[in-house]
């Protein structure tokens, strides 16, 4: 039973029938030249009438190419057959190749006579054959040029095998053992290559693993872009902006004029990677399939090294990089087209949510979870594939909470090595504040959800250099709660609190904190999470008069965190304990300034009840009253006495007592230096240890 091959494998097969037949004629001519006809062991060495032979031959270089052993009009009736099939719809992957690597019929014959052994066995001892080497399996140069029916010394035909060459250059060919003479040089096609013609499409290892999935949407006018693309040799830098959508703006001007793509992300590069490898794979990929290639961000390895930037930018494939910095000229001799990539508005935002969510929430439910997240498309879908599988795991319809943990799995961890992440727990129920300033609070929060309306669909932002950012300073004593608010924020939009660790940033060495700050930052840029600088003073610090190379050095780290924070998109929240210590240019650029004060007497009161009421046993005698009106203390203070308070009812096996509060209350006021008065704790004065008595005169 015979199996019908479709066209493309046809033409392949007939295209090595004619090769075969150009090998048998010159397995002929050796055989007619050959001193030693009968030796069982040529191949292994060279025999005194082999070196005669050799002395007595002159004028191999003029030699005349071999005869066609296939008559002319064979060769017409293969390509005809082929130009029926094409015209019948139906694609011949070889000639596919030929007119994707614009290569001429020479190079197509060298790329037949290099990939025979690869797709007919026989090709294997023929060779070793012709090269009277049992060894060289595989065509070398000279004999390539013989099958060719090229003399060699033939230049034209000889360049073909040149590193820039079409054939050697796109990476259809490899030109192996260098250091050999040049006609004994042998000969490879890839493995990739040799699949792509029988019809397998699977992606090179090295670029599967860096392959990304852009997900094309109606973002920014792309115009220009794809005029640009329809080039066969184009290259286009898009300077990214948090929240912009590059791989999703390129991927859509492609898919407009009809090119497929490669995209890869960089950031998956290891180390040890060779950029200018992946780079030659991606583009011989990308016009295997007659595609383009999108690749980036290219900042970490322009910071590597600047050849590896170069290796993508000039690519002979069209081409669009992505990279946050401004390009540099010394990257390419090409100039490309430089555009920003565009940011989606409110609208598209929540187009691209709703596509991605695919009706697993209401319109209003979609809104509602997404607002304070600025994905893009692509996080967007695999968002959307997290939520799924939390609501799938839990034997539910998809909610809001699904949406917003998917959201957050798609924050990069680069800013975890520098920040302490918190998962936020605490609600707006845990916060004892006055209302007022809850009422700011909340204003906070809507900032952020409402910002892009603001900033974008209102054009508030248009004339600003400012970045989209919002930054809130919160000042209060401590424990009265600023971190907490900060943690309530962040639960609120559904985000990530990240509590920036000042020992990972302040360095004693010149220029070193300001690299830090600028990592932090960029890291921030690529997060949807809550920024909070907890005791901003040491950061945010007033600048001071230079009186040496200190303070100079000082003032230069206050004011380098100025500008970035100018640049900043995210949500920053400081906290300090004294407002008057951050630095004035600061408070101009603060959009929220809340100033949590200590808790009175009712306040006290709530705060008392909240921290008491958690699971703990409790005894008959508590006296919440008393406690919030003899003791002045902020609510982490509180929340610490009663800690110590139930530490102590577990030593003692019994429920908390009033006794075991006095008890915590006392050990809470040594902490912050205060004597512990007989007027503050009135009929309980006897349980406190040490305690020191009221001066006559001075209750």
């Amino acid at each position: 039973m015979t199996v019908a091959m479709d066209a493309s494998l046809t033409y392949l097969h007939h295209r090595l029938a004619l090769l075969e037949a150009r090998v048998r004629a010159a397995v002929a001519q050796r055989r007619v030249d050959d001193p030693v006809p009968d030796d069982r062991f040529r191949g292994l060495y060279l025999s005194d009438a082999q070196v005669d032979a050799i002395l007595e031959e002159s004028g191999r270089l003029l030699r005349p190419a071999i005869p066609e052993p296939e008559t002319s009009e064979a060769q017409e009736r293969i390509e005809k057959e082929a130009d029926a099939a094409e015209s019948a719809g139906e694609v011949v992957r070889l000639r596919e190749l030929a007119r994707r690597f614009d290569l001429a019929e020479l190079d197509v014959d060298i790329l037949l006579v290099a990939i025979a052994p690869d797709l007919d066995p026989r090709f294997e001892p023929l060779y070793g054959y012709l090269h009277d080497d049992v060894t060289r399996r595989r065509a070398s140069t000279g004999l390539a040029l013989e099958l060719i029916g090229r003399g060699t010394g033939a230049g034209e035909a000889r360049g073909r095998f040149n590193a820039d060459g079409r054939l050697v250059g796109s990476g259809l060919l490899v030109v192996e053992e260098t250091e050999r003479p040049f006609l004994t040089r042998s000969l490879r096609v890839p493995d990739r290559v040799t699949s792509h013609l029988l019809g397998d499409d699977t992606p090179d290892p090295a670029v599967a693993a860096l392959m990304t999935d852009c997900t094309p949407a109606d973002i920014g006018d792309r115009g220009m872009l794809e005029r640009v693309l329809t080039e066969p040799r184009a290259l286009v830098y898009l300077k990214e902006r948090p929240g912009a959508a590059s791989f999703s703006f390129a991927s859509s001007a492609l898919e407009a004029v009809g090119r497929p793509w490669i995209a890869l992300d960089l950031h998956r590069l290891d180390p040890t990677d060779d950029p200018c490898e992946i780079a030659a794979a991606a583009a011989r990929e990308a016009r295997l399939i007659g595609g383009a290639v999108v690749a980036g961000p290219v900042d970490d390895i322009a910071e590597r090294e600047g050849k590896g930037v170069r290796c993508f930018a000039e690519l002979r494939c069209p081409t669009v990089l992505v990279g946050t910095k401004g390009w540099d000229p010394m990257w390419s001799r090409d100039v490309p087209l430089l555009l920003d990539a565009p940011r989606p508005t409110v609208e598209q935002r929540e187009r691209i949510w709703r596509s991605a969510l695919d009706g697993h929430l209401p319109g209003d439910e979609v809104v509602r979870a997404t607002a304070a997240f600025h994905l893009t498309p692509e996080q967007a879908q695999r968002a959307a594939v997290a939520a799924e599988q939390y609501a799938s795991a839990s034997c539910r319809p998809v909610e809001v909470p699904d949406v917003q943990a998917g959201a957050r799995a798609q924050n990069a961890a680069g800013l975890e090595r520098l920040a302490r992440r918190i998962r936020p727990r605490a609600l707006w129920e845990d916060l004892i504040l006055k209302p007022k300033v809850e009422e700011q609070l909340r204003e906070l929060v809507a900032r952020v959800k409402h910002r892009a309306t603001v900033l974008e669909t209102w054009q508030m932002g248009v004339r600003s250099t400012r970045g989209r950012g919002i930054t809130g300073l919160f000042a209060g004593e401590s424990g009265t709660g600023k971190t907490m608010s900060a943690e309530v924020i962040a639960g609120a939009l559904g985000l990530d609190l990240y509590v920036i660790d000042l020992s990972t940033v302040v360095s004693k060495y010149i220029g070193e904190t300001e690299k830090n700050l600028d990592r932090i930052f960029g890291e921030a840029d690529r997060v949807s999470g809550v920024l909070l600088f907890d005791e901003a003073d040491a950061l945010f610090g007033k600048r001071s008069e230079v009186k040496d190379a200190h303070d100079r050095y000082a003032n230069v780290e206050t004011a380098y965190l100025l500008q970035r924070m100018e640049q900043f998109d995210g949500l920053a929240i400081l906290t300090t304990n004294l407002r008057s210590n951050i630095d004035e240019a600061f408070t101009r650029r603060l959009d929220v300034i809340v100033d949590i004060p200590i808790p009175e007497e009712p306040d006290r009161r709530r705060l008392w009840e909240l921290y008491v009421s958690k699971g703990i046993p409790l005894g008959d005698d508590l006296d919440l009253d008393f406690l919030a009106g003899s003791f002045e203390v902020a609510g982490g203070n509180i929340r610490n006495i009663v800690v110590t308070s139930a530490y102590l009812a577990a030593a003692d096996s019994t429920p908390v007592t009033m006794g075991h509060l006095i008890r915590g209350t006392e050990r809470e006021y040594r902490k912050l230096g205060r004597l512990c008065l007989e007027d503050d704790f009135g009929p309980y004065f006897h349980l406190v240890a040490n305690a020191t008595p009221v001066l006559p005169g001075l209750s």
